[in-house]
């Protein structure tokens, strides 16, 4: 069935424009699915759905994923206007306050059960920033005072916490005492400091920065744009280094391909919420060499291979590289003016719309496809990991890309 079904997304599209080809799925596809997880019982959303789409009800929820939901729902709104979508926003808002966040000691866990109890209370400082990213754009979307307090409360966490004379920490337990990074660390290394965390640390704040223009809030962008020129980019290899120890070496040769992608469009959104001539000037070329490089070395058979480790090539089509490659390139050829940036974001789009996309009743976007589009089929359509926010914010950021008109 699944075989049968793949390409039907050229012919569902036919001959609309890229702006309603990325309406329409957001509408039609992506924000159907995410609403039917809604867990009217036991709040937030379903945690886990496998590949053959049967959803488990008792499935750990991850804060991560209850984040990234809020998130997605409170920008839907502001990109439809659609009044429906508030209430779905207000679950995921409702579930963050009550079961996501420590009153006590402050900040979000990791995970809890299908009821709200706490079943893993790490105090990651990549979750604290998904968490000011949700709440911030919640309060962007719906004026919720509330939700803005909140998000500085854990900005507070995340600076007084998770914050050393090294730079940002990873992983800690509820009291904020260090423990291993396992949840950040892949490759076979366990690191103290992580290009991840520091990438959506920068995301974070950037949003919260939008809606506060914090002084102290511009001034951590700047290190971190810093950081990420200074210490993460490696102008040699024309990357970003991934894994670090606490000194900030670099601890693997890995080039993650969707990162580098990903980093070259969102810290440029950062330097346009910053407004700032010179952290422009100093980081544009790097963002443009890294898209460049992943143009040259990740971009084959219309789609990108996942990363490239020490020589060896994953060609595995992970679905949130896919996404962020399309918004990635196409910032590129926004910012160069090179059209073969333009001709990929819309390569790999129609590889997605072909490949990607799980055109069954019910479905979502597959996980990860081979290089020729064939679906892995064990995995999962849903879990703590797999969620609404790169393949959403495809939709609603090409939407904004091609109609003037809707807010940035």
């Amino acid at each position: 069935m699944v075989d049968a079904l793949q390409g039907q997304g050229l012919e569902r599209f036919g001959t609309m424009n890229l702006h309603d080809e990325m309406k329409a799925h957001l509408t039609e596809k992506l924000l159907p699915f995410w609403e039917s997880l809604r867990d009217n019982t036991r709040g937030g959303f379903y945690g886990w759905m496998d590949s053959g789409l049967t959803l488990d009800r008792d499935a750990v929820k991850g804060c991560i994923l209850n984040n990234r939901i809020l998130w997605f729902f409170s920008n839907a709104y502001l990109t439809l206007g659609d009044e429906k979508l508030k209430a779905y926003a207000d679950h995921a808002y409702d579930f963050l306050v009550k079961h996501c966040y420590d009153p006590e000691q402050g900040g979000v866990y990791w995970s809890l059960n299908a009821d709200g109890a706490v079943v893993d209370s790490t105090k990651h400082t990549y979750n604290q920033a998904f968490a000011v990213y949700a709440l911030s754009s919640y309060y962007r979307a719906f004026g919720k005072k509330e939700a803005l307090e909140l998000a500085g409360k854990i900005v507070d966490v995340i600076e007084g916490k998770c914050f050393d004379e090294y730079g940002y920490k990873e992983a800690q337990d509820r009291y904020f005492v260090p423990v291993e990074n396992d949840k950040l660390s892949e490759n076979g290394v366990m690191a103290d400091r992580t290009m991840n965390t520091l990438l959506h640390v920068l995301e974070g704040y950037t949003e919260y920065y939008l809606v506060t223009k914090e002084e102290r809030i511009g001034a951590k962008l700047r290190w971190m744009l810093d950081v990420l020129a200074d210490k993460i980019y490696h102008p040699v290899l024309h990357r970003q280094e991934v894994f670090f120890d606490n000194d900030m070496h670099s601890l693997i040769d890995l080039h993650s391909y969707g990162h580098d992608i990903e980093t070259s469009w969102l810290a440029d959104r950062t330097l346009k919420v910053l407004d700032d001539p010179a952290y422009t000037a100093k980081l544009r070329p790097i963002l443009l060499d890294l898209a460049d490089q992943i143009y040259r070395v990740a971009y084959k058979k219309h789609s990108l291979a996942n990363e490239c480790e020490r020589g060896k090539v994953d060609e595995r089509r992970i679905w949130w590289v896919q996404a962020e490659a399309v918004l990635g390139f196409y910032n590129a050829w926004e910012r160069s003016g090179e059209a073969r940036y333009r001709d990929a974001a819309l390569d790999v789009w129609d590889f997605i719309k072909t490949y990607l996309v799980d055109w069954r009743p019910g479905g979502e976007w597959f996980y990860n496809v081979d290089e020729d589009g064939r679906p892995e089929m064990g995995q999962p359509i849903v879990e703590p990991w797999k969620c609404p926010y790169h393949n959403g914010r495809l939709c609603m950021e090409m939407m904004r890309r091609t109609d003037p008109g809707l807010k940035a």
